[in-house]
C-alpha cells in the first residue's frame, strides 16, 4: 500500500511553512493521477492491456529500479498517457486536475504546464485549435477555484518535421494572450559531434517565437551520451531563456561558462534525473549543483513528472535538503528564482 501523501506533504511542507512555490518544468504526460486516467481511459473506451488498477498503476509510473535511461522514460509517455490524453476533454481534464492537485499538495502557486498538443490529436485526427482550447480551459477553471496563476507551453519534437514544428509554434503564437507562455523542443538528442547542425535548424522558428513575445526552453544536457555539448549548440544556436535539465553541462567548463555568460537558466528536475540515469546518486547533485552556483549559472528546482516520477516540488526540495546537497538558505533562493525566471507576467 502507498504511503499516505497527507503524512508526506505534512512533514515536507515544514522546508517551506507557507510559502508559495513555482513549478517551471511540469509535463502534462507525466503529472495526472493514476487514477485520474484511469478514469479518464474508462470513459473514452480507450482499450488497455491490462484489466487490473494496480497493475495500470505501475504500468504508468517509473521503476527506478528498472529504468535504463531516458528513452524507457519517454516511451511511457509515448506509448500510454499521450494516447489516453488525446481528446479535448481528455486534456481538459488533465490540466485541471494538474494544477488543483500541485496547489493542494505542494502549495505550487505558480505553475507552466508543458506539453506537444500534436501528440495529443490522435495524428491529426483530432483538431489542434480543440485541444489547445480545452487545455486552456482546463487552467483557466483550475485557477479561478484555487486563485493560482498558470500558463501553458507548447512542446516542439525533435522527431517532428519542420513544418509540424512550425505549425506548433504558430499556433502558441496564436494564442499568446489566452494563456500560452512560451515553447518548448523536447525528445532525445541525438548522440553526434554534428549537434550545432542537429539544432541549428530549430532557430528561425525560435526567433519567431521570441520576435512575438513568448519564452523560450529547451530539453538537452539531460543524458550522459551528449554530456554539456548538446547545451552549447542549443545556447548558440536557439538562445533560449531556459533550458530544461542541463545537469551534465556541469562537466563542461566551456558550458559552465557559457551558461553563466548567457545567464541561461536551468530547470533541474532531480527525481527525474535520477530516474533516467542523468544523475547517477543524489550526491552527485553535490558536484552538479554548485558547480553551477558557484559560477553563476542560475537554477531552479522542478518536478518534470510528479506521478511519473513518484513526486512533488517539496519532495524535490526535501530531496535535496535531506542529502545535504544545498542548505536551506540556498534552497530559499532557488525557490524565489523560479518566480523571477517565470514566463508569467508578474
Amino acid at each position: 500500500m502507498d504511503p499516505s501523501p497527507v503524512i508526506l506533504m505534512a512533514h515536507e511542507s515544514e522546508l517551506f511553512p507557507e510559502l508559495p512555490l513555482c513549478d517551471l518544468h511540469i509535463h502534462l504526460g507525466a503529472s495526472v493521477a493514476p487514477h485520474i486516467m484511469w478514469s479518464i481511459a474508462h470513459s473514452q473506451g480507450f482499450k488497455l492491456p491490462v484489466k487490473d488498477y494496480w497493475e495500470f498503476k505501475d504500468m504508468i509510473t517509473v521503476d527506478p529500479n528498472t529504468c535504463k535511461g531516458l528513452d524507457d522514460y519517454l516511451k511511457i509517455l509515448h506509448e500510454w498517457t499521450e494516447r489516453i490524453q488525446s481528446s479535448p476533454a481528455a486534456v481538459e481534464r488533465s490540466v485541471y486536475e494538474i494544477i488543483g492537485k500541485e496547489y493542494r499538495g505542494s502549495r505550487v502557486e505558480q505553475i507552466e504546464l508543458r506539453f506537444n498538443p500534436m501528440k495529443r490529436n490522435q495524428r491529426g485526427r483530432r483538431d489542434l485549435d480543440h485541444i489547445i482550447h480545452a487545455a486552456l480551459r482546463g487552467m483557466d477553471r483550475a485557477c479561478l477555484e484555487y486563485g493560482v496563476k498558470a500558463g501553458l507551453i507548447l512542446c516542439l519534437a525533435r522527431e517532428f518535421d519542420a513544418e509540424a514544428n512550425e505549425k506548433i509554434v504558430k499556433k502558441a503564437i496564436q494564442y499568446r494572450d489566452r494563456g500560452v507562455v512560451g515553447i518548448d523542443l523536447a525528445g532525445t538528442e541525438t548522440h553526434t559531434i554534428e549537434l550545432s547542425a542537429a539544432v541549428s535548424k530549430y532557430g528561425e522558428i525560435f526567433s519567431m517565437a521570441r520576435d512575438e513575445g513568448l519564452g523560450t526552453t529547451v530539453h538537452t544536457g539531460e543524458t550522459q551520451a551528449t554530456s554539456g555539448e548538446g547545451v552549447i549548440a542549443v545556447v548558440k544556436n536557439l538562445k533560449p531563456d531556459r533550458i530544461g535539465h542541463g545537469v551534465r553541462a556541469a562537466y563542461s567548463e566551456e558550458a559552465v561558462s557559457l551558461l553563466a555568460e548567457t545567464q541561461t537558466v536551468l530547470e533541474i528536475c532531480p527525481t527525474s534525473n535520477l530516474h533516467t540515469r542523468a544523475v547517477s546518486e543524489v550526491n552527485e547533485f553535490d558536484f552538479i549543483l554548485n558547480t553551477f552556483l558557484d559560477h553563476g549559472v542560475p537554477i531552479t528546482i522542478n518536478t518534470d513528472g510528479t506521478y511519473l516520477c513518484n513526486t512533488n516540488l517539496h519532495r524535490e526540495f526535501s530531496l535535496l535538503l535531506k542529502a545535504g546537497v544545498l542548505p536551506l538558505e540556498r534552497l530559499e533562493e532557488l525557490r524565489k528564482r523560479s518566480f523571477e525566471a517565470s514566463f508569467i507576467a508578474s
